[in-house]
Formats: C-alpha cells, sequence, structure tokens
C-alpha cells in the first residue's frame, strides 16, 4: 500500500477559518477559529502544527484540513501559529512562550465566540505534539523557568499525533534536520539555575501530568516511529497517568493529519470522546 506524500493532502482544495483573529502585536501572534454551524456552546481542540519546529518547513494553515474536518463534526478549533527555530525570536523560550500566550488567548476569546473552555483538547501534530504536550504541562514548569506563567489555561487531554514528545528520546530516531540539528536553539543552554535543558521543554520530564494522554503513530512512520509513543506512554503510565498508544498500520506521518483516513478517523473519534 501506498504512504501518502504531503502533496498528496496539500493538493486537496483548501478551506478558509470562519475567523481569524490577531491576539497580539508579533507577527505570528495570530491564531484561526474553526467555528461549527449552530450557536453553541461548542467543545473545543486546541491545534498546534509540526513542521519541526521550523517555519520553513510548516506554518499552522498546514492543519487546514484537519480544522475543517473536525468543524463539520462539531468541534470548534484554536489552530495557533508560533515562531520557528529559524525565526528571530525563536527557540528558547521564544517558540514556548509563543505557544503558552496563544493558548490563553483562546480563554479570551471564549465568551464571544460561545465556545466552552471547562474541557479543552489540545491536538498535536509532530513537533506540534510535543508542543501540544507541554502546554498540558505547563503547571509543572520549574519556578526559575522563564515560561511559568500564573493561571495558564488548563489543558484536560491531549491527542499527540505523531509526536516527538520526548526530546531526548526522539533525536535519536527521527531525521537530524528535524531535531539533532536545531535541539540547542529549541531547548537552550546550561546556567546557573538551570543543570538540564529539558525540565522545562520535554514533557517526558515533567512527568504526571495529570491529564489523559492518547499517543497515535503510525506503524511506518520514519519522521515519529511507533516506539516513540509506545515509550513515552510507557513512561507516562509509571507515573500514574492516564494515557494510551494507538498504532496504526500501513501509515505513515501525514495520514495521521488527513482527513478520511483510518489514523485520523481514530483521532477525531478519541477528540469527540474526550470532550464529551
Amino acid at each position: 500500500m501506498r504512504l501518502m506524500t504531503w502533496d498528496d493532502l496539500t493538493s486537496r482544495p483548501r478551506r478558509e477559518p470562519t475567523h481569524t483573529i490577531k491576539w497580539g502585536a508579533g507577527a505570528t501572534d495570530v491564531a484561526d477559529l474553526w467555528l461549527p454551524d449552530g450557536a453553541g456552546p461548542h467543545p473545543v481542540v486546541l491545534m498546534v502544527h509540526g513542521g519541526c519546529w521550523q517555519k520553513s518547513i510548516a506554518d499552522h494553515t498546514l492543519m487546514n484540513w484537519a480544522a475543517e474536518d473536525l468543524r463539520k463534526q462539531g468541534l470548534a478549533v484554536w489552530n495557533i501559529e508560533y515562531r520557528g527555530v529559524d525565526e528571530p525570536g525563536g527557540g528558547y523560550p521564544g517558540t514556548f512562550l509563543d505557544v503558552a500566550h496563544a493558548a490563553d488567548a483562546l480563554r479570551d476569546q471564549a465568551t464571544k465566540y460561545n465556545v466552552k473552555t471547562d474541557k479543552i483538547a489540545a491536538f498535536g501534530h509532530s513537533a506540534g505534539g510535543h508542543l501540544a504536550l507541554w502546554l498540558a504541562a505547563r503547571p509543572k514548569l520549574p519556578a526559575s523557568s522563564p515560561m511559568r506563567m500564573d493561571n495558564p489555561l488548563k489543558i484536560t487531554s491531549v491527542v499527540n499525533s505523531g509526536g516527538l514528545a520526548d526530546l531526548k528520546a526522539s533525536a535519536r530516531v527521527t531525521d537530524p534536520n528535524c531535531l539533532a540539528r536545531i535541539m540547542d536553539k529549541l531547548t537552550g543552554g546550561l546556567d546557573p539555575n538551570r543543570s538540564n535543558v529539558f525540565s522545562d521543554t520535554s514533557p517526558v520530564e515533567m512527568l504526571p501530568l495529570g491529564v489523559r494522554q492518547v499517543s497515535v503513530n503510525g506503524h511506518r512512520d520514519q519522521i515519529a516511529p511507533p516506539v516513540l509513543g509506545e515509550d513515552y506512554t510507557r513512561k507516562a503510565k509509571a507515573t500514574g497517568d492516564n494515557a494510551e498508544v494507538v498504532v496504526v498500520l500501513n501509515t505513515a506521518h501525514v495520514e495521521l493529519v488527513s482527513p478520511g483516513t483510518e489514523a485520523f478517523r481514530i483521532e477525531t473519534e478519541k477528540l469527540k470522546e474526550m470532550l464529551r
């Protein structure tokens, strides 16, 4: 069976969001809101795109197809943007701060657009899977971290779609251009108050997260091999977290965010279950 390429997804007609909201002064301080038909209140998915943390590879519009499909199935989607490590101010801590502020901006828009924030499921693909879990881990950030904030938006569950959630483990098995060669920019350096660069950047270091976590991996994914989801889930469960992994056959990386595939069907059902 032939595996999908990015052209297979991006050559499809692309829908546009119902609203694009500029929530801050920065060029990437923007999020797309996809609202289902009807008055609401709508359950909401906080969506985080991948692209190896590099804007030259992908931006948030790569998730338009996934967002539109979820919207048609009754879920609102808050699809966020952030600076990549290849942009001025990106990397540590800028990329993480962008994601944090973009998540919190959802709370500011909830009443106006009638979306529910009692339960928020984060859905992240690839590098976005890492960032989605990191959003759930924000309450566990060390007090010394520059990303520590009061009252972060509470994420109640996460679908980690082909995610690189354990940075140290992921760097050994994914494409070096995706992580190993940009790791220092992403994690920052050591200083007298920071003896472990993964302590506030890699979700696995902050377990238990106290939220439900589902890792979905493609059996033939070479960017995020299933061993990553399996090992992360094992570590999460060992700390008492509610975590599971689903490995989908005849699936690589693109299928995970492509409507109509078995992998995306599974992820959609998990998100609906989490928000029910």
